[in-house]
């Protein structure tokens, strides 16, 4: 299976598993995720989520050949799985800890920003390149990285696109720690065990409290980026970003105004 789903001594565990394409997440990957993520909501053995992936790899991002061929006619996005994850995530009333390891590309790293814990190993790399491919941020990461990073250090990932390191992101509020990739996943269970000892309804209340002002205006985030994000899936400069990836060359984005 391309994501392990288990529930185990209250913690929902859901592993991207697919490291012969470095994770990179197809539209079945983002169905199983949201279901998984919908169920645990109502059902009483969940009272903690992780999200990990592997040592080498947390996700490559969107599986784009997967994702081109599963668009929908008019760049629509809101029925899709993702749009599906991306709801079932954000509104996650449980507390969700995340373990990364190696790179997280694309919604690989904006799916942490929704999350409650985030831990990464010292070989971890990040990186939001929706610019270089011709599209623009998701999953409300224009809002929240500029609330959690500043303007000026948000504009550079989400301008340029360019990897960052573990320290720099530690430094920049994305995680809360960095660890020996071989203690990581050891450690973000152990705090999502802890969470799991506590009051479930006073973390509730608790997330709820803390994610409260930020709660429609990331909403309205995600809205706005998924009407630019389906406009921009056709445009003439993603289809050059797209055919160059897959021709494993250099885009030329020079032909476009």
């Amino acid at each position: 299976m391309e994501i392990l789903s288990s529930i185990q001594n209250g913690i929902l565990t859901l592993e991207f598993n697919r490291p012969e394409r470095k994770n990179a997440i197809t539209a079945a990957m983002y169905q199983s995720m949201a279901d998984a993520l919908t169920a645990a909501e109502t059902d009483t053995a969940v009272r903690a989520i992780l999200l990990v992936g592997k040592p080498e790899i947390f996700t490559a991002g969107n599986d784009l050949e997967d994702f081109m061929k599963t668009a929908p006619a008019g760049g629509a996005i809101e029925d899709r799985s993702v749009y599906k994850f991306m709801m079932a995530l954000s509104g996650a009333s449980k507390p969700v800890v995340a373990a990364v390891a190696g790179n997280a590309v694309g919604i690989g790293t904006t799916l942490l920003m929704h999350c409650d814990l985030v831990y990464a190993a010292d070989n971890a790399k990040f990186s939001m390149p929706f610019v270089q491919l011709g599209l623009c941020p998701e999953f409300a990461s224009s809002l929240l990285l500029t609330q959690i990073a500043g303007y000026p250090r948000a504009a550079e990932k989400l301008m340029l696109g360019e990897a960052f390191g573990a320290q720099e992101a530690l430094e920049m509020g994305l995680i809360s720690k960095v660890l020996p990739v071989d203690a990581l996943r050891a450690f973000a269970e152990g705090q999502a065990a802890k969470l799991v000892t506590l009051p479930a309804s006073s973390i509730r209340v608790t997330k709820e409290l803390m994610k409260a002002a930020r709660k429609a205006p990331t909403s309205v985030a995600i809205a706005a980026e998924n009407i630019h994000f389906g406009k921009m899936l056709s445009s003439p400069e993603a289809r050059e970003a797209f055919m160059a990836f897959f021709q494993k060359r250099k885009p030329d984005f020079t032909q476009f105004a």
